[in-house]
């Protein structure tokens, strides 16, 4: 009986199988499914990681400020947090700041004594994927291999289809984890009245 896919080799197998591939064991065998899955496994699942807010990889951190201040510009620099994969956004008190990313760092002009928080995607640990992202990647992943593997641009295509379909669902599906965000209509209103 098919279990749950809880590993990188799981999802990876998964995927083959959908091509009509031999399923692998180990990223590390000899064979072209395993060469292939080890060489781009990471690259589609952190693509897939970055699709979207995925209430499963994203998280705060109160950054850490740098002793050294920007060369220019900005007042002050902070740290980001070794496991960023995208930034969402950097606030003070709750409330959005301008900032601008210089590779490892966040720039901004808030002073030394402020608490700068970032929101920011990580790469969640496969056993941490909910089945609705897990299967959206399986068949990212299945489009990726049937052209490395299979090498048929047909069924790459449909696969890639099928790719977006799932992770569209997957995105709907998520942001149901989350109080629903009421829309302002004053301003609308106040208008049409006018």
């Amino acid at each position: 009986m098919p279990s749950k896919a809880n590993s990188d080799i799981d999802i990876a197998a998964r995927a083959l199988v959908l091509i009509g591939a031999e399923p692998i064991t180990s990223f590390t065998s000899t064979s072209t499914e395993a060469l292939v899955a080890s060489n781009i496994y990471e690259d589609v699942v952190q693509t897939a990681l970055c699709a979207s807010r995925w209430r499963f990889a994203t998280n705060q951190a109160v950054l850490n400020l740098l002793t050294a201040a920007p060369t220019g510009r900005f007042a002050t620099a902070h740290q980001l947090p070794t496991d960023l994969l995208m930034l969402h956004a950097i606030t003070v008190n709750s409330a959005n700041i301008e900032y601008n990313v210089y590779g490892d760092k966040v720039f901004s002009d808030m002073s030394s004594g402020d608490v700068v928080v970032a929101d920011y995607s990580f790469r969640a640990g496969e056993q941490e994927f909910p089945s609705y992202f897990t299967l959206s990647v399986e068949y990212a992943l299945a489009a990726a291999f049937a052209l490395a593997i299979a090498r048929d641009e047909q069924l790459a295509t449909m696969f890639e289809k099928k790719a977006a379909q799932l992770m569209q669902q997957a995105k709907t599906l998520d942001s149901q984890q989350q109080t629903t965000r009421r829309i302002r209509t004053s301003r609308f209103i106040a208008e049409r009245r006018s």
